[in-house]
């Protein structure tokens, strides 16, 4: 009898700013489509040592730093580089907040202060373009979303514009056949949100407006919706993008 092979495994490779803004809800699809989840973690690994192209997926979560602050940060520059190689390259890379920005960034678009912060849960204003893509699962009848940012980027050049909120033009944008970027979080939980309210209290307690218990108890209203609406949006998303079950 000739012994049978095990599954090969495909490689997400994760880049996180800080512990708590991980996958999320995100991870159990990667989980249940056999994907290896490696996380790199922003100024502890060498993230120029990142093999642009050769991860199956490519993740850059959020965090609470400027996109374009080199000087206190210099991996971000390293993170720059291997975003541009890799959408050159036309591979699968999703991009989470800061890392949308990041995304924006290696494409020539400038990042910039928005004048005012995007904190909480908000429908979003979905394009034609976005109707008709993944996220299609989180319009505003389906789901609010996430918005956790203070900054926000100008639409690359030969960028395909996807959605918008009141307070933020430019919150989602796809890149060739294989690029997405995100201003605002699908992969948060109402869980996961817990680790937020303390990792973030400084800002929470700066930022007029907002508070842990108003949105605690947004998120115990809307993280549920979210919980279905996002893993199914990032299912979707990675089937188009050729890194899915059909792939």
């Amino acid at each position: 009898m000739t012994a049978s092979k095990s599954p090969v495994h495909r490689r997400a490779v994760v880049i996180r700013h800080v512990a708590f803004e991980d996958l999320g809800s995100f991870a159990g699809p990667l989980t249940r489509l056999g994907y290896r989840i490696e996380y790199l973690d922003a100024g502890l690994d060498d993230l120029s040592r990142i093999d642009a192209t050769g991860a199956d997926l490519l993740v850059v979560l959020g965090g609470p730093i400027n996109a374009c602050d080199d000087r206190q940060y210099p991996f971000l520059a390293d993170e720059v580089r291997v975003l541009e190689r890799r959408l050159g390259a036309d591979r699968p890379t999703l991009g989470i907040c800061l890392g949308g920005q990041l995304m924006a960034r290696a494409l020539g678009a400038r990042v910039y202060g928005a004048g005012t912060k995007e904190v909480g849960w908000g429908p979003l204003s979905l394009t034609a373009a976005g109707g008709a893509s993944a996220l299609r699962h989180l319009a505003p009848h389906e789901t609010p979303v996430l918005h956790w940012h203070g900054d926000t980027f100008d639409l690359p050049r030969g960028a395909v514009h996807l959605a918008s909120t009141d307070a933020c033009e430019n919150q989602a944008f796809g890149w060739g056949a294989r690029g997405l970027a995100l201003q605002f979080h699908p992969e948060a939980t109402g869980r996961g949100l817990e680790r937020w309210f303390i990792g973030h209290t400084l800002e929470i307690e700066t930022t007029p407006g907002i508070s842990v218990a108003a949105l605690r108890a947004a998120t115990a209203a809307a993280a549920p919706r979210l919980e279905r609406q996002g893993p199914a949006f990032f299912e979707e998303w990675l089937a188009q993008a050729g890194a899915g079950a059909s792939s």
